[in-house]
């Protein structure tokens, strides 16, 4: 099933993700498979619905190792963060309120 998922994908990750942690509310609110497609956009350098200004941090943050941050929704609008800790040991995967 990953495979049709990411069949025709680009899987070459721009920076480690390191071990993934998931909120509670992802989830419960969030499918595997929007996980996945996130995960992957993110690791790509695709920052999702995040400001110029985050993007461009994230775009820096390859030289100057802070974290990573991604602003994505699911189809049913539900909005997640996706946030790569600076030394790439983490990733995690949580709703806008339990920041």
């Amino acid at each position: 099933m990953v495979s049709e998922i990411f069949e025709g994908e680009d899987l070459i990750a721009k920076f480690q993700l390191g071990e993934i942690i998931l909120s509670k509310g992802v989830r419960e609110s969030v499918g595997e498979v929007d996980q996945m497609l996130t995960l992957n956009r993110h690791a790509q350098g695709d920052w999702g619905c995040v400001s110029e200004e985050d993007a461009r941090a994230n775009d820096n943050a390859f030289f100057t190792s802070e974290r990573i941050f991604s602003v994505y929704r699911t189809a049913e609008g539900v909005e997640f963060w996706v946030i790569t800790e600076a030394n790439r040991q983490y990733t995690n995967m949580l709703l806008p309120f339990e920041y």
